[in-house]
């Protein structure tokens, strides 16, 4: 999870709680966020549907935030997450749970956890889920205890033949993992457990750390999942990253298909991904290498940074990611949190902030160097209405409207057929940062090739719209590519965040193509370059592009024509979500 501050939670409040999930109420989960008491347990009895999403995870109302232990057992998927059931800001954090049979339609559920016990009578916050030999699920938490310390604890089902597991149970030998001043951790700064992996006789699970501003993994193992004892090195650590929230660690195959594996498994043609999310920047980062299993350390590859510069999931708004393998369907599935953007009081106002992302299936590219990711295939069950452009000339300076759908709630994909590199702008050496290259040139500016791509909830008079686009340099005779995401026009209100994001897609362009799909969920804009290379969420707040107001452009702003060679566009059926 996020940087969480603690918000005591008196029985009696704990067991209103209870009482009022059963009668019905929404549920939620918590966040890593500012503490505002007086707004903590303000019921709202007008939700505004302004910004409400129609196929993207969300409950009814409320605070949400991190994802939790997502499993597949017995014929259903299940996703805990933070929830505030009071209120639209963080605090009163409890595991809401809901299942779905296809990921796309959800069912909510009660709390599977709140606070109850000793060891987590101040909070329950993230953590994973491991299945047991005799497919057994079981819960790793982060619970805030009475003195406040951050404690990792275990919950198991109460009923296994039970397939929405809506009962789970805390035992008595709870916590399992204490700091103390014999094993020099911040009881402040330990948490967010891994799913465990069983590797030599053992368990291992990793905890997030930091000392000073060293950010580490925490090594912890067991012979039994009861008793636990902590490596004397951690994992993995890198200087100067600030604590690590939320840590993930797992394999991927080399052979550049797109199955996953078990968290278990290593050897031959496996590498390993860790990531973390930083509590200092509010962003994720990981790299890929190798786990050493005789001496329980992690080396990264070094291809790409081991600190805030490098690789992440997603340049925009996505953090405190949870992945897990789907042995159902043999893939590797990411979900991310994607919080607001726009005031605590709009906040308030509206009656909930933050949703989950689409869920993704991750992979290890072929180089070998970095992930790619794509939305589920299971959300093209919701497209209805679609249209097609093929071999359609963009000159410089012109927008194409695409007509025949909803463009507040559409999935669009699109190939670019480009202009030789020739005629590239040179790449400058000094422009390493691609979210400020993406700011300073912005969308209206002009290169050789480029700014050229969508222009989604856009208003028709182009008064607001949120870009989403590539410009294409050269660097002596290699391709230099940097998407963008640009909400400075995204609304013309004033008082929201409007930060442009962008990363750089390692892409060749041997075949002078470069795709984009883009997922608009009327407040909601996931993009995925080059195949899933790079990925760009934002949350946008039109005022005039809203539901049928809203467009789809395709633009070409540089001053080489660029080609549609193909794009498809679909509108999206609302799902059914909790």
């Amino acid at each position: 999870m996020a940087a969480k501050k603690v918000f005591p939670s008196p029985v009696w409040i704990v067991f209103l709680f209870y009482f009022l999930f059963i009668l019905g109420l929404d549920t939620c989960v918590e966040a890593s966020h500012l503490h505002y008491v007086h707004l903590q347990s303000s019921e709202q009895s007008i939700v505004s549907p302004l910004y409400r999403t129609a196929y993207h995870f969300q409950p009814p109302k409320n605070w949400i935030n991190d994802p939790n232990g997502p499993l597949y057992y017995n014929g259903f998927y299940h996703l805990f997450y933070q929830y505030n059931p009071h209120g639209a800001v963080w605090g009163n954090i409890v595991w809401a749970h809901s299942v779905s049979k296809d990921l796309v339609n959800w069912k909510p559920l009660k709390p599977a956890i709140f606070p109850s016990k000793p060891f987590d009578i101040n909070g329950c916050w993230s953590g994973s889920t491991t299945i047991l030999p005799g497919n057994k699920p079981v819960i790793l938490y982060t619970g805030i205890d009475t003195q406040n310390r951050q404690v990792q604890n275990i919950a198991v089902p109460k009923n296994l033949s039970d397939p929405y597991l809506v009962e789970w149970e805390k035992p008595d030998h709870n916590p399992l993992m204490v700091p103390n001043q014999e094993n020099g951790i911040n009881a402040s700064s330990f948490r967010d457990p891994t799913t465990a992996w069983y590797a030599d006789g053992h368990w291992k699970v990793l905890v997030g750390n930091k000392r000073g501003k060293t950010g580490m993994a925490l090594l912890y193992r067991s012979k039994d999942f009861k008793h636990w004892v902590k490596t004397k090195h951690p994992l993995h650590s890198s200087k100067d990253t600030g604590m690590w929230e939320c840590p993930d660690f797992y394999p991927v195959s080399e052979d550049g298909k797109r199955h996953g594996l078990d968290t278990s498994i290593n050897g031959k043609g496996v590498k390993h991904v860790l990531k973390v999310s930083l509590d200092d920047t509010k962003f994720e980062y990981y790299t890929v290498g190798r786990y050493i299993r005789e001496f329980d350390r992690y080396l990264p590859d070094n291809t790409s940074a081991d600190d805030a510069t490098g690789l992440r999931y997603d340049y925009g708004k996505f953090y405190a990611s949870k992945t897990f393998f789907d042995h159902s369907k043999n893939r590797r599935l990411l979900w991310g949190w994607m919080n607001e953007s726009d005031s605590v009081n709009d906040d308030v106002s509206k009656g909930w902030a933050g949703l989950q992302a689409i869920p993704r299936t991750v992979w290890l590219d072929t180089s070998g160097k970095q992930l790619l990711q794509w939305p589920i295939e299971e959300i093209e069950s919701l497209r209805r209405k679609g249209v097609q452009v093929h071999n359609t000339r963009l000159s410089p300076g012109q927008h194409v409207k695409v007509e025949g759908i909803t463009a507040a709630q559409a999935d669009v994909e699109v190939t670019f057929d480009l202009p030789i590199l020739d005629n590239a702008e040179a790449f400058n050496s000094q422009w390493t940062n691609p979210q400020h290259l993406c700011s300073q040139n912005g969308s209206r500016g002009s290169s050789s090739i480029g700014p050229f791509g969508l222009l989604v909830l856009a208003s028709d008079n182009l008064e607001e719209y949120t870009a989403v686009y590539f410009h294409v340099f050269k660097n002596g005779n290699k391709p230099v590519v940097v998407m963008c995401s640009d909400q400075s026009r995204s609304t013309l209100r004033s008082e929201v965040d409007k930060t442009t994001y962008g990363g750089f897609v390692d892409v060749n362009l041997k075949d002078g193509k470069l795709s984009l799909r883009s997922l608009i969920d009327h407040s909601i804009i996931e993009s995925f370059g080059a195949g899933g290379k790079t990925c760009l969420t934002a949350r946008v707040y039109p005022t005039k592009a809203l539901g049928g107001k809203g467009n789809l452009f395709a633009f070409n702003n540089g001053t080489q024509p660029v080609t549609i060679s193909k794009l498809e566009a679909w509108s999206m059926a609302r799902a059914t979500i909790n």
